[in-house]
């Protein structure tokens, strides 16, 4: 290791990303509460699949952390956050080995959801923990074809939130896809600051992300379009299915989210990158607990 190396606990915990994590809890959060509100919330299941988002999304920082160090997008020309196995944190065999350990840690609390949503939760399970490995791993990573994006849209939104009120209520309305866009634009636009600021050095290594593809002017509106469909289906849920007005709590965002798609604009640094990137998360945190408290007063 080097010798500015991280103390192992706190190498592991910079490698699991923090940051990261409310992508997985907020759609369990929504998932949960949509159950709630019919009447069919069930905590042994919801912590079950809390437990199994975190440890997808922690094997999925780790395979990162791992397949971008081999490939060599994580250099010293990074402006991001330092990375485990690119720093000598962690040796590349280690992380491989925790990467493994936590993906077949995910596999086990899965098998415990079989009860209530059937084998074919089998197939749920599988595809995420290996869509988490392809992001940056296989023969066809995904982030490296620019079809991250639509990786995260679908797993940490649609997915994520529509298996978890199935295991809670037996079924999936359309009701439960509806409140799973806006977390899967929202957590999407995680992934795309990410991609925003690491630009230059994701186009040398060949990371064709979508930014790397089409340019920042894309990946603005991009963004700014997510921020706009997130903050419409509330009114969709009130205005066209004919839910609560409490569905609205999420529009108090609007001001923040403008001034996110502003902060995308005019940031410059990688630093202030990396907050915007902390409090895109926090925003979708925010947008879960508000949407999740409307759909229970409602």
């Amino acid at each position: 290791m080097k010798a500015d190396a991280h103390p192992g606990w706190r190498a592991w915990i910079a490698a699991a990303r923090p940051r990261t994590l409310p992508a997985a809890v907020a759609p369990v959060v929504v998932g949960s509460a949509l159950a709630g509100r019919d009447g069919r919330f069930d905590a042994g299941a919801a912590g079950l699949c809390l437990a199994f988002a975190l440890l997808v999304q922690v094997g999925a920082n780790f395979a990162n952390d791992y397949f971008d160090f081999v490939k060599g997008a994580d250099t010293a020309a990074r402006v991001g956050p330092r990375r485990a196995v690119a720093e000598g944190w962690v040796t590349p065999g280690g992380m491989r080995l925790a990467m493994g350990f936590v993906f077949a840690a995910a596999f086990g609390v899965g098998l415990g959801l079989l009860e209530k949503g059937g084998p074919w939760l089998l197939v749920v399970g599988a595809s995420c923990i290996v869509s988490g490995i392809a992001y940056t791993g296989g023969p066809f990573p995904l982030g490296y074809r620019g079809l991250g994006d639509l990786f995260v849209f679908l797993f940490f939104g649609v997915v994520a939130v529509c298996a978890t009120y199935f295991v809670q209520a037996g079924r999936v309305t359309g009701e439960a896809f509806a409140v799973s866009v806006p977390l899967g634009l929202l957590c999407a636009n995680i992934l795309l600051v990410n991609n925003y600021r690491d630009y230059e050095t994701d186009a040398v290594a060949g990371k064709k992300t979508l930014i790397v593809r089409f340019g920042r002017g894309f990946g603005r509106a991009q963004h700014a379009l997510s921020l706009v469909g997130a903050l419409a289906v509330p009114l969709v849920l009130w205005g066209a299915m004919g839910r609560s007005p409490w569905c609205l709590l999420p529009l108090v965002l609007t001001p923040v989210a403008v001034a996110h798609a502003r902060r995308l604009r005019t940031d410059v640094s990688g630093a202030e990158f990396n907050r915007l990137l902390g409090d895109t998360a926090k925003l979708l945190l925010y947008y879960a607990v508000l949407l999740a408290a409307g759909l229970l007063a409602g």
